[in-house]
């Protein structure tokens, strides 16, 4: 059955959202046939080029995810037939075109069949190959998994659209070059691969959790398309803990969004923000994956990775009713943890935070000074804007204006900036 009475500005919403749902399915299924992943986004453009072009004339199917799918394995299966009958006519193969067709034929009819799962894995396994850069594995990723576009990339990331353009033709040839196959890694290669793949998920969310550079302190979209991919990354691998981990901490983040802007754009810092507002069903989500997360990593008899450990602090501050209650000692044991488990400056700067909510400011501000040399950290807003709330909170209000001051020439983003101002200004305006 087809709805025939549908606007044609309703039928391109219709294909929109199809495609953005669907297209990771055509792609990685096509790209099992071909083996090509650059051929494979091809087809999958042909088929919703043929859907924009019949749809508004003939009306949306009643499946249009199917439809979608079989018009681009129908078009992978011409390609086939083109490949085959190129290498007949060069002699390249002993038997008749219809010989060979015949052999061949049911090898494809039975790539057609397989599960999408494991195709879906695969993809995600290719896009974010450690071959590629981080930079290119996020394009291709949001590109393939996403169902982005090319300029809503370059517009996220505030990157120009031709950049993002070139950085997925290169990630494409340099899959080709590397003759890097369409399958998941081998069992050896499985940490690494995987690890890339979390990190990728990790820095989509984090880019919409707290936006870099730009007029916006969030950007959802991309927030929700991290979600989503882990969340299709944790069904295909059910027993990798960290993969609940990373969903975990994901769902508890998210649940905060709509708290964590004012109703100008402004930010809302966590102890700030009106609970209330706090989404329950995203709570309970993240906290049902850390469970799976734990009862994956007993049964395996391990501890928690870092995602977890992450979640399992995200999971303190969602338990928490109100900010009093939050229990700072547990969170600031979980950051030494992670820190023991993953070091990173970045980390010790978060449990510096945690250290001075549960022993004091000056407890916090040790830590945070004894990071002032590290090179990893020039540059980066956090330090001195941390800084400035230690200091603050220990009244010394001189030296904490021009920690936030410092902070604000450093970060990119305007919303930030204009809060990290603003508590300048606070500063020198006390009485103190």
């Amino acid at each position: 059955m087809v709805q025939w009475r549908m606007a044609i500005p309703d039928i391109h919403r219709t294909i929109e959202g199809v495609w953005r749902i669907e297209s990771a399915k055509v792609i990685a299924k096509v790209a099992r046939m071909l083996r090509d992943v650059g051929q494979a986004e091809e087809i999958a453009q042909d088929a919703l080029v043929a859907a924009l072009e019949q749809w508004p004339q003939k009306g949306v199917p009643e499946n249009p995810g199917a439809w979608l799918m079989t018009t681009a394995k129908h078009r992978a299966i011409d390609l086939i037939r083109r490949q085959q009958l190129h290498q007949a006519h060069e002699g390249e193969l002993s038997r008749t075109l219809d010989e060979q067709m015949a052999a061949g034929m049911p090898d494809v009819e039975a790539m057609m069949d397989d599960d999408i799962g494991d195709d879906l894995l695969r993809l995600v396994f290719t896009a974010c190959h450690p071959v590629l850069s981080t930079e290119a594995r996020v394009a291709l990723t949001l590109r393939l998994l996403g169902g982005l576009t090319t300029d809503e990339i370059a517009r996220a990331f505030l990157v120009p659209e031709p950049t993002i353009a070139q950085r997925i033709v290169r990630a494409k040839r340099t899959l080709a070059d590397a003759q890097v196959p369409f399958e998941p890694p081998r069992a050896e290669e499985l940490a690494d691969r995987l690890d890339s793949v979390l990190e990728v998920i990790y820095l989509v969310f984090n880019e919409g959790y707290s936006a870099t550079a730009g007029d916006d302190w969030m950007r959802p979209a991309l927030c929700d398309e991290a979600l989503r991919l882990g969340r299709v990354v944790a069904e295909l691998m059910p027993g990798e803990a960290e993969v609940h981990g990373l969903v975990a901490l994901m769902e508890i983040q998210a649940s905060r969004a709509h708290a964590r802007v004012g109703e100008t754009g402004e930010p809302i810092l966590l102890l700030e923000q009106n609970r209330a507002r706090w989404d329950r069903l995203l709570i309970r989500r993240g906290l049902a994956a850390l469970q799976r997360a734990e009862a994956v990593a007993a049964a395996q008899d391990q501890g928690y990775g870092p995602y977890a450990l992450q979640a399992a602090i995200a999971a303190c501050h969602a338990r928490a009713g109100t900010a009093e209650q939050t229990d700072w000692t547990r969170i600031a044991a979980l950051y030494e943890g992670l820190a023991r488990l993953a070091p990173s400056p970045v980390v010790e700067l978060n449990r510096a935070v945690a250290v001075g909510m549960a022993f004091g400011p000056a407890a916090g501000l040790e830590i945070v000074d004894g990071l002032m040399t590290e090179p990893r950290l020039r540059g980066y807003h956090l330090l001195p804007s941390v800084r400035g709330d230690l200091l603050q909170r220990l009244q010394r209000l001189g030296e904490a204006r021009e920690a936030f001051e410092l902070a604000a020439t450093l970060t990119r983003n305007a919303r930030e900036r204009a809060l990290l101002l603003g508590r300048a200004a606070a500063c020198e305006a006390s009485p103190g």
